[in-house]
């Protein structure tokens, strides 16, 4: 989708983040800024009850604001014309015509995207990505998912299901990946390898592991991504260490994605990012290292995203609002 010229005219949207505990919507104006929000628990895997609580949140915002179009962002593989979830692995979606169902339901224009694609689009168009026509949007979370932007447009693919780059396989036969390979990126640079590592120490009785013990109650299974991260924060040096080996993989990852699309910016986000330099330190320099063509080329840089977990919000509204002035 190419930015219409006349997005400029002013319009509210109404942006839903659709992850697996909870359904965030929020009414956007052309500046990318938030003016009313509302939250939901994910009602399970049903997709009808999906539907409704989404109903229900549009109907809420919309009581106090008059919106033009609703645009929904959420983890999954979406048909290329954007009618159709393919297949969501938190909401049981397989060959669901949503956004039919949807504008069915709410008689408004229905904008349907990945959650990646609609966080990037939030970055190039508010956050760290403006001016960058060529960018890379990478979010490390349970795993890890990608966006691609080329000359102003989110490049989707043949299928509709580009920017899977977590399942870019970077250990053959390494660790077991839910997608049913082994080695995949993510489970090598994402909150849930940070987690797994932390934990298999634990099990270990690891003298490293007494400040996550400690944190969680002794409670082995609930040391998590976030854990660790948050005691980084504070300066424990066995989660900095951790974070680190993340931060190498992921900048490894990084490079094998620069070899292939020349990006002029990576933007990283989602929960991990919140380690800020503890991770992207470490990456940028295993990027650098393992940059193809190293020293005779321009290395792209590897920034924090700027608008945080409402990326994916204003991101999904400002796509609605474009395909609503097309």
């Amino acid at each position: 989708m190419r930015l219409p010229s006349r997005l400029a005219r002013r319009g509210l949207a109404i942006g839903i983040d659709i992850g697996g505990t909870k359904v965030a919507a929020g009414v956007v104006n052309s500046e990318g800024v938030i003016l009313a929000e509302e939250i939901r628990d994910t009602p399970g895997h049903d997709p009808r009850e999906v539907e409704r609580v989404i109903v229900s949140l549009v109907q809420a915002l919309s009581a106090e604001h008059r919106v033009l179009s609703v645009g929904i962002g959420a983890a999954g593989w979406m048909d290329r014309s954007g009618s159709t979830v393919l297949f969501s692995p938190h909401l049981a979606w397989r060959n669901e015509p949503v956004r039919t169902n949807l504008e069915k339901l709410l008689h408004r224009r229905v904008t349907l995207a990945n959650d990646a694609d609609a966080a990037a689009w939030g970055e190039f168009r508010f956050g760290a990505g403006v001016g960058q026509d060529r960018l890379v949007c990478i979010t490390l979370g349970t795993g890890i998912g990608g966006a691609i932007m080329i000359d102003g447009r989110l490049e989707r693919g043949n299928w509709g299901v580009a920017g899977e780059f977590g399942h870019q396989v970077i250990v053959p036969q390494g660790h077991r990946c839910e997608c049913g390979n082994r080695g995949c990126w993510e489970q090598y640079a994402s909150g849930n390898a940070l987690g797994r590592e932390a934990r298999e120490l634990a099990r270990a009785n690891s003298p490293v592991a007494q400040e996550w013990l400690r944190a969680v109650g002794g409670q082995t299974e609930q040391i998590t991504g976030a854990v660790v991260t948050a005691l980084a924060r504070q300066g424990d040096t066995a989660s900095i260490s951790l974070l680190e080996d993340v931060g190498e993989w992921l900048g490894l990852g990084l490079a094998n994605l620069a070899a292939a699309l020349d990006p002029g910016m990576f933007v990283i986000g989602g929960g991990l990012s919140e380690a800020g330099r503890l991770l992207l330190d470490p990456a940028r320099s295993a990027f650098n290292r393992n940059l193809t063509g190293r020293g005779f080329r321009p290395a792209a840089p590897i920034e924090l995203a700027a608008l945080g977990p409402k990326a994916g919000l204003i991101g999904a509204a400002d796509l609605s609002r474009a395909a609503a002035w097309r």
